[in-house]
């Protein structure tokens, strides 16, 4: 039985229907991969050209503090996963089960080691800040202002990619969890439960 025209439209506009809104997806995604990698540059650059000078703390550079140094590491990672997972999910082709679980573990872990990074430098700041001054260089930020700015901005940025990488995981999570289907209902019909109960 051949089927007419009217339906073979109907399929054909379907199917182009569904090809335009994944690819559409693809591209959302794509973009949003892309966002974390210029934010990720963007704090690399203030943190590697943060340096200054003063009387009290002579030159201090943020290779002098391991809370710095561990914030350029982890941003020089997710900038590149950044740019891989982007060019990777812009590829037309069918997503598998593989590349889905992928996804959905590297995004989890750059969530945790992005916070990781920005709560280590974010009490490192803070107590720049606001430590008591005869255990902590509580007084620096008065004499290295621009440092402490700087670090700062670097963290604002670094807070602002692990809230993408939050967005991310959801997608993929969304993408590798709809793969499977709903666990099937358990009903206890044709089971007298006060016969179960009785004494």
């Amino acid at each position: 039985m051949e089927s007419s025209p009217s339906v073979a439209a109907a399929i054909g506009d379907k199917n182009g229907e569904e090809e335009n809104g994944s690819n559409s997806m693809r591209t959302a995604e794509s973009m949003l991969r892309l966002l974390p990698m210029s934010l990720c540059i963007v704090s690399l650059v203030l943190v590697l050209t943060n340096s200054q000078s003063s009387d009290d703390f002579g030159l201090l550079s943020y290779s002098d503090l391991g809370a710095f140094r561990y914030l350029v590491q982890a941003s020089g990672v997710c900038a590149g996963y950044s740019l891989l997972s982007a060019l990777v999910s812009a590829l037309p082709r069918p997503s598998t089960m593989p590349r889905a679980w992928t996804f959905f573990l590297l995004d989890q872990v750059f969530v945790y080691v992005l916070l990781v990074a920005g709560a280590v430098s974010t009490e490192f700041v803070y107590l720049a800040y606001k430590g008591d001054a005869a255990i902590t260089w509580s007084g620096a930020c008065g004499s290295l202002g621009k440092f402490c700015h700087k670090a700062t901005a670097s963290l604002a940025i670094t807070f602002a990619v692990v809230i993408c990488y939050a967005v991310l995981s959801l997608v993929s999570s969304y993408r590798l969890f709809s793969r499977y289907d709903a666990p099937i209902g358990y009903t206890n019909k044709g089971i007298d439960m006060s016969a179960v109960f009785r004494t």
